[in-house]
């Protein structure tokens, strides 16, 4: 089986409580006033205490355009990819000589060379080092970049393959923009980063859980549930009131058959590791699975910390799950743009 041998998160040095965030975000995108009311109650009610940014928070106000955006995207996601690689591959007791494929997943910015071939030359990557970059998986990227690596490895069991996601959703706010996904998005997301290293059944390296299995669902006529609209202006968010509605439909029979193929119940898992979309999908989560109190402890501890990560939320659950030694089946579990699930079995 794959083995998940090193996980590293990575945070913007920028760090802000809610109602600093809240005060900012009113003068960018309410400059009339008009709204504040519903403003400062979603953020109250989002679920984050703290939120880290790419940038100081003075300097967004300053960004001229999409291009002005996505230049500080490029030069932050540089660095905190670059930390987060390093990082990763110093807990799996590796170097940079020792990876084979380097994958990559944002939502939040565009890049050609991508972020990989940056990070993959500041690190010293191997020149053969094999490279994939996916963009559009939005929160389910981490879940779902484990998944494909985990497919990869089944073919070439003895090689290094590296997730990397980095996702700097506060360069992608809109301004004068009062409606109500745009606030949301505004009360939730925060920056940040991490890295995965997953090695092969035949590699020695020191080794955490072990991936079982995964399954991709795909929903129908489900598009417009999140995504986003590209304009003149960047990336303007899609964020349907319905995302609570979708988990609750179709998660829990998801689940269920999947462990049924491995020979699991929902019971019989352990450990629980969730992306944090938001209090209200959660309570989705826990609700359509019948989960026991404090079993998404850890995805709320997350949300409260560093806000909504987008794809890298659920890689920093993971590597707060992994020090905590569990043992057991784990569950670790995501959705996103699609609008789709992943779910990855793992194994301590």
């Amino acid at each position: 089986m794959t083995r998940i041998a090193g996980v590293q998160a990575a945070l913007p040095p920028h760090r802000y409580a809610q109602h600093e965030l809240t005060d900012a975000f009113a003068e960018l995108c309410l400059p009339d006033g008009k709204g504040l009311a519903l403003l400062r109650r979603l953020h109250a009610n989002a679920g984050v205490s703290y939120r880290h940014l790419a940038l100081p928070l003075e300097q967004y106000a300053v960004l001229k355009d999409f291009g002005a955006a996505n230049d500080a995207w490029i030069s932050a996601a540089v660095d905190l990819g670059a930390e987060a690689v390093a990082g990763a591959l110093k807990a799996a007791g590796l170097t940079v000589d020792d990876v084979d494929v380097l994958m990559l997943t944002t939502v939040t910015g565009v890049a050609a060379p991508s972020i990989d071939a940056r990070v993959a030359m500041r690190l010293g990557l191997r020149g053969d080092v094999k490279r994939l970059p996916l963009f559009g998986l939005g929160c389910v990227g981490g879940a779902a970049g484990i998944a494909r690596l985990h497919d990869y490895l089944l073919a070439w069991p003895s090689q290094v393959a590296v997730l990397l996601s980095v996702e700097l959703c506060s360069l992608t706010l809109q301004r004068d923009d009062s409606t109500l996904p745009n606030l949301v998005g505004g009360a939730l997301f925060g920056d940040g980063a991490a890295a995965v290293v997953l090695t092969g059944s035949d590699h020695s390296a020191a080794a955490g859980p072990s991936v079982v299995a995964t399954r991709s669902r795909l929903y129908p006529e489900s598009e417009r549930v999140m995504g986003w609209d590209v304009g003149s202006g960047g990336f303007r968010i899609v964020l349907g009131a319905d995302v609570p509605e979708v988990v609750r439909k179709y998660l829990g029979d998801d689940v269920k058959a999947f462990l049924a193929a491995q020979g699991l119940t929902v019971p019989e898992i352990g450990t629980w590791v969730s992306h944090p979309g938001g209090p209200k999908v959660l309570e989705a989560v826990s609700e359509t699975l019948g989960l026991r109190p404090g079993a998404l402890e850890l995805t709320w501890k997350s949300l409260d910390a560093v806000g909504n990560l987008s794809s890298s939320s659920v890689l920093h659950v993971l590597g707060d799950t992994i020090r905590l030694d569990p043992s057991g089946h784990g569950l670790l579990l995501a959705m996103g743009p699609g609008f789709c699930s992943e779910l990855v079995l793992l194994e301590w």
